[in-house]
């Protein structure tokens, strides 16, 4: 039970770490400053499409003045190897979510083998005459287990899904910035 106790700790923990940070990030996003990165590209000035966005809190403006910076070099890798540490900042927790997922069932499995186990060590003594009570306590510290175990994967699993398709829309958003800015730049 104690190892559940400790999951459901560090499950809260990163669902409200994720949520600090998702709330932040939405309060940095600026898709005004990336539409003006796209119309200065646009306009053949690259140079102050850096200007404009290198101050930008909006991870996307980040990524494409990364790009853009690198332009005569290596355009597509910059912008990739800026994408990914963005992604990789947003991933951040979802391992812990997912195998608080998978191990709080198990753990409440384990909590049922051990509460079986005493009670049939119980049954096994062959004094079953004073120990009903010790029979029903295993029996309730098996159902106790799983209750909380099964808890904590109910309540990973919602986030975790939830902060696994934003990953998913940031990425594509990130794609397709890239990609259209890769476009503008090959019409120059």
């Amino acid at each position: 039970m104690w190892f559940i106790l400790v999951l459901s700790i560090v499950t809260v923990s990163v669902i409200l770490e994720r949520g600090v940070f998702l709330w932040t990030q939405a309060a940095r996003r600026d898709p005004a400053m990336v539409r003006r990165i796209f119309s200065l590209v646009e306009k053949g000035d690259p140079a102050a499409a850096i200007s404009a966005g290198e101050n930008s809190g909006d991870l996307v403006a980040q990524v494409l003045v990364e790009g853009l910076k690198h332009r005569d070099t290596s355009l597509t890798e910059a912008m990739l190897e800026a994408a990914s540490a963005e992604l990789d900042r947003n991933n951040r927790g979802l391992v812990v979510l997912d195998t608080a997922v998978t191990m709080g069932p198990l753990l409440g499995l384990l909590g049922t083998v051990i509460g079986m186990i005493r009670a049939f060590g119980v049954v096994g003594a062959g004094d079953l005459a004073g120990n009903q009570l010790a029979i029903t306590g295993g029996v309730s510290e098996c159902l106790i287990a799983v209750c909380f175990g099964l808890s904590v994967a109910i309540i990973a699993i919602v986030p975790l899904n939830w902060l696994s398709s934003r990953l998913e829309k940031i990425r594509r958003q990130l794609e397709s910035a890239m990609t259209r800015l890769e476009l503008l730049l090959r019409k120059e």
